[in-house]
């Protein structure tokens, strides 16, 4: 085979400009998709109208309900429990209710990424809820689902993990 040595620099220069490209574009690509975030510009986006409130109404009236997080400041992939006080509206306490636990981060289409559940009723409207987790910092949301005395109704809390 008789390849003349411009040819030779041509393919090299051709192979290098493509390998050059590829890693432009891989890096751009990171940094588009948060790679490249720092953690203050991944609340870029976030509402600037958010409440952060741990004690919310429910959606329809007929709950106030509390969360309160074990750890403080929350942390990332590090499994704990809440504590969850509910009340009517009035401030009764509200035991014996059905709680279902759900959230998840809504500027990137996924949930929590484990299924926290009430454990234990603790009386007075408490209850302890486990196996909260949060895998990457941002805005998450925290959603509450009550039934008790023939009425039910949720809430949605807002977080910012850092």
């Amino acid at each position: 085979m008789n390849t003349s040595p411009t040819k030779q620099n041509d393919t090299i220069w051709w192979a290098v400009g493509g390998i050059a490209a590829v890693v432009i574009v891989a890096a751009a690509l990171w940094f588009v998709f948060g790679g490249g975030a720092s953690s203050s510009s991944s609340q870029a986006g976030v509402p600037s109208d958010l409440d952060f409130a741990t004690t919310r109404t429910t959606n329809q009236g007929v709950f106030e309900v509390t969360i309160e997080p074990a750890l403080d400041p929350l942390s990332i992939n590090q499994l704990h429990q809440w504590e969850l006080q509910v009340k009517t509206k009035d401030g009764q306490p509200v035991d014996d209710a059905e709680i279902t636990i759900g959230g998840g981060m809504p500027q990137h289409g996924h949930g929590l990424p484990t299924q926290p559940q009430v454990t234990e009723a603790l009386g007075n409207g408490s209850y302890r809820v486990e196996g909260v987790r949060f895998n990457m910092a941002g805005w998450w949301e925290f959603n509450v689902n009550i039934a008790a005395n023939g009425q039910s109704d949720d809430v949605t809390f807002n977080l910012s993990l850092q």
